[in-house]
C-alpha cells in the first residue's frame, strides 16, 4: 500500500515536519549501455493520482500514461540523467546519485526534504531519508520511478533508431542473451558501458585479436 504520512515511518513525526516532500528514484543502473536517468517529483495534495506503484510493476503503457498524469499534475517534477562518459569515469553508483542531485536541483520547486528509493543519499543540499523499496511504499517516489523509468525507455527506443541491429527497443540495454549475441556479432557501440565488466571483455577480446 502507498503511504503519504511521514509518521507511518517513524522518523518526520507530523507535528514535527511540515513541508515539501519531493520523491527521488533512478533508472537504469544495470543496463550495459546508456545514460542512467533519475527524476524528483512534489505531488500535489489536492491533485491525487490513482494507480501509482513500483514501475517495475507496471506495463509500459501504464507507465507512459501515468507519466504523463504526473507531469500534468505535480507542483514540481524533473527528469536528468548522467552520460554514458560519466558513467565510465566515476562508475554508475557516483553518476546515478549525480544524476539525482541533477534531478532536485532541476526542480521549480525546492523542497524541504526528500524520499529517496534505496540506501544512497545523493548528498545534494536538501535533507534525505533513504528507503529500501521506497518505490512500492510511497507515492512521490513511485512517481519519480516512472518518470525515470519512461525516460530511459525513451532514450532507448532512439538508440534502437541508430543501432537497429542491437535490438535496444526490446531488451532497453540490459544483458540479454540477444544483447550479447549483437554485441559478439557487431562490436561494441559509442552507447555501450566500457567500464561495464562484459563490455571490458569484449573490448580486452577484440585488442588481442588487433
Amino acid at each position: 500500500m502507498i503511504k503519504s504520512e511521514d509518521q507511518q515511518l517513524g522518523l518526520f513525526p507530523e507535528e514535527d515536519f511540515i513541508g515539501l516532500v519531493a520523491g527521488v528514484d533512478e533508472a537504469g543502473r544495470g543496463p550495459l549501455c546508456g545514460d542512467v536517468y533519475a527524476a524528483a517529483v512534489i505531488l500535489d495534495p489536492d491533485c491525487p493520482i490513482k494507480g501509482l506503484d513500483d514501475s517495475k510493476k507496471l506495463s509500459e503503457k501504464r507507465r507512459a500514461i501515468l507519466a504523463s498524469e504526473i507531469k500534468e499534475k505535480a507542483l514540481a517534477w524533473a527528469i536528468a540523467s548522467s552520460s554514458v562518459a560519466e558513467i565510465d569515469e566515476i562508475n554508475i553508483l557516483q553518476a546515478t546519485l549525480l544524476a539525482m542531485r541533477r534531478a532536485v536541483t532541476a526542480l521549480s520547486i525546492q523542497p524541504q526534504l526528500l524520499r529517496v528509493d534505496g540506501n544512497q543519499d545523493p548528498k545534494s543540499d536538501v535533507p534525505a531519508i533513504t528507503i529500501i523499496k521506497g518505490d512500492a511504499l510511497f507515492a512521490e517516489i513511485s512517481a519519480a520511478s516512472i518518470l525515470a523509468k519512461d525516460a530511459r525507455d525513451q532514450s532507448m527506443y532512439e538508440a534502437d533508431q541508430d543501432y537497429p541491429q542491437y535490438g535496444f527497443g526490446q531488451h532497453k540495454g540490459y544483458g540479454t542473451k540477444a544483447h550479447l549475441a549483437a554485441l559478439a556479432q557487431y562490436g561494441v557501440t559509442p552507447l555501450h558501458r566500457t567500464s561495464f565488466a562484459p563490455i571490458k571483455r569484449l573490448i580486452e577480446k577484440a585488442e588481442v585479436r588487433d
